[in-house]
Order: C-alpha cells, then structure tokens, then sequence
C-alpha cells in the first residue's frame, strides 16, 4: 500500500489519483487479515443508525463485524444483515469481551446521550484501537474528558464542529480549513469536517477537500454510512487519513450517482454504489 504524505498550505482536492489504495488479496487471502470491526450504538429508537454503519463496513470489506446495540435491536439487524455478529447490551459490562475481539471500533451513529450511550463510550474511550467517533458520540465528547487513541478519526458535521470547538456553527462555517485545523490540533486525531467541501486534514498538516457530492444527499443516515467504510478501510490496514480521504472521495461519488435520480435518496442507496466503485478503483484480484 502507498505510503504517501502530503503536506498542504491550501486543501488538496481529492482526485482519483491522489488517493491511497487498498492492496489486492493473495488467493489464500482469509477473513482475519482484513479487521475486525466492531460498531457500537443504537439507543432506543435508532437501531437503524448504527445497522447502516455496519452494513458500509460489511460491503467495504472488513474480515469481520460485530454489531453492540440495544437487545431490542438484535431481531431486526440479524434478519437485516445475517452476516454481522450483533450482540445486544444494556450495560457497558457486557461489551468487553467482544471489544477484546475487535481491531477497529465505530462508535456513536445512534448512540444518544442518556447513561447507555455514555457509559458505552467510556468503554471504548479505554480500548487502545484505531477509532471513527461520530454523531452523539462527539456531542458527549464536548462535555467529556476523552481522549481517543492513536490512529483514530472524528467526523463532526458543523453543528458537533461548534460544540467541540465551543465557537458558533457560523463561525465553523466562516473558515472550515481553520476549524478543521484546530479540531485535529485540540483531539490529536484525524478530523472530517463534513459538510459541502468536506475537509479532512491530518496530524502533519495534511489537508484535503472533496469536491464531489449531490444536493440529494442532504438525507439522513449519510453520515453513518460514511462511519462505517472509514471503519472498514481501517481495519483494512490504511492509515487514518488515507482511510478518511478515500471514504470521503467513495461517499461523494457514490452520491453523485445515485443522485442522478433526485430527490429521495437513502443513505443504503449509496452502499452498493461505494462497494462498486472500490471494486474499480481497488480491485480485490489483479
């Protein structure tokens, strides 16, 4: 896999050819060489959230998913993705075993604030894995003292942007690269800012933008779906910000298709969309 560093004054677009690329497998290839992604939240009532993060890590190829949701949720996420190991919690107790299974966590899309989100969290804010902290998981995070482990990605809208930045969404919105800058600077972590233009920026002062995208993607449930494919290119093996910028480039464009269509779009119309155009910018055999 390409080891690139770039170093940007001004953000990089994100090209097909400025991006990272996943390798191709070996024919003896087996799924534990490809991560094992565990996806945790889903409060009472937003089971879907987090079913849409693990279906986009599933089809983006991670070896393994697990799936920590609210015991009410397990029916429905098996009959929807038989292929995912989903485990119903009640208490953060009863996700330590499968957290000492996982290699990448995705945390937040459905997560909610009451006592069960945040004691969730604070369990994964203890596991030294690579993570994507998304949704309620940042809204907690800027009221909390975490600190994410290394190789970790947030990805804050400018809504979550202004509260952990504890400035206004306009002023998020006045100069992105610079609330993007300083979200890495304050958590140490890879940042997407999301958003038309979506940024990302890195530790070493890496910083891109992404062009692409369709008004029809102003829906909800996008943003887990993008949690999800950060998650499995993660556990792939790419480095936080090759892993953000290629997500990032897939979710746009995979927008842009199925936007064609107009209004009405489904963030899971967008899942076959990004497992396609992975096939064709990385393919699985040469």
């Amino acid at each position: 896999m390409p080891q690139t560093k770039r170093l940007f004054a001004s953000p990089e677009p994100l090209l097909a050819d400025n991006l990272s690329r996943l390798p191709a497998r070996a024919p003896d290839a087996h799924k534990g060489q490809f991560g094992h992604v565990l996806l945790i939240g889903g409060d009472r009532g937003f089971g879907g959230s987090i079913t849409l993060s693990a279906q986009a890590a599933l089809r983006c190829g991670a070896g393994l998913v697990s799936l920590a949701t609210r015991p009410e949720h397990v029916p429905g996420a098996l009959v929807r993705l038989p292929e995912v190991m989903t485990l119903g919690v009640s208490s953060a107790n009863q996700l330590m075993g499968v957290l000492a299974q996982a290699s990448v966590l995705v945390v937040g899309p459905g997560l909610g604030q009451a006592p069960w989100g945040r004691s969730l969290l604070s369990a994964a804010a203890q596991a030294k894995m690579p993570q994507v902290w998304d949704a309620d998981a940042l809204n907690l995070l800027s009221n909390a003292d975490f600190k994410l482990a290394s190789g970790s990605v947030i990805t804050p809208h400018p809504g979550e942007a202004s509260r952990l930045l504890g400035i206004s969404t306009a002023q998020v919105q006045a100069d992105r690269p610079a609330a993007v800058r300083a979200l890495v600077k304050k958590y140490s972590v890879v940042c997407v800012l999301k958003g038309a233009g979506t940024l990302i920026a890195g530790l070493n002062d890496e910083l891109a933008v992404c062009n692409h995208g369709h008004p029809a993607m102003a829906t909800a449930g996008l943003g887990d779906v993008l949690a999800g494919v950060i998650g499995a290119l993660l556990a792939q093996g790419m480095t936080a910000f090759e892993a953000a910028c290629l997500a990032v480039w897939l979710h746009a464009r995979a927008g842009e298709q199925q936007g064609i269509s107009g209004r009405g779009l489904a963030a899971s119309d967008l899942i076959p969309a990004i497992r396609q155009l992975l096939e064709e910018y990385a393919p699985c055999t040469r």
